[in-house]
């Protein structure tokens, strides 16, 4: 990966159903300077969801050649399918100007953390207002079936206990409140480091 990186990464994570997508899409359509890594992953694609959009598509393979190459700022195993982030996306978002956003699991969190420059990433995890709430949404989006949901709100347990590491931490309670505070730790950290790299 080329040294060129962009102004800003900002590290997203929080357990799944808790909202992430949806606060980002939101805080992005409001910020043309903020630009969404899209991941590489071996699972299926969902309904809707288009190759090079939503994530690259690809298979179990082609992803483990990548990891042998070292392709990956980050990449991690969750639900028996392979997550990562390739360098050269950073690099071509870096080469448009943008500040970044990545949503990743606490495993690639902390990945990243550890191999960018302290001054370049924010971190930011999103808590649900409880895991009966979490539970509620996970069942509302209809996507997996009962065992699937348990597992994931014992994954959600786990990765909750992570969240003190993170620089900031949104309750997604209340949806406009927490697309609000999202959008000001952006505008803070870009002020502050507007003034750091003076």
């Amino acid at each position: 990966m080329s040294n060129n990186l962009p102004n800003l990464v900002f590290i997203i994570s929080g357990p799944s159903g808790v909202g992430k997508s949806t606060l980002i899409h939101r805080v992005m359509s409001q910020d043309p300077r903020l630009a969404f890594s899209i991941s590489h992953t071996t699972r299926p694609p969902r309904p809707g969801e288009k190759d090079g959009r939503d994530y690259y598509f690809v298979t179990r393979d082609t992803f483990e050649k990548l990891i042998s190459e070292d392709a990956f700022l980050e990449w991690a195993e969750v639900y028996g399918e392979y997550y990562g982030t390739s360098k050269r996306e950073i690099d071509r978002l870096s080469s448009l100007g943008k500040d970044v956003i990545l949503d990743i699991d606490v495993q690639g969190a902390r990945q990243v953390m550890e191999r960018l420059d302290r001054n370049r990433w924010t971190s930011i995890f999103i808590l649900p207002p409880d895991l009966k709430a979490l539970e509620q949404r996970l069942i509302a989006r209809g996507k997996d079936p009962k065992d699937r949901i348990a597992r994931r709100l014992k994954i959600a347990e786990q990765e909750i206990a992570q969240a003190e590491r993170y620089d900031y931490r949104i309750v997604n309670d209340v949806l406009e409140r927490a697309t609000r505070d999202l959008k000001n730790i952006i505008e803070r950290e870009r002020t502050k480091h507007f003034h750091i790299d003076r």
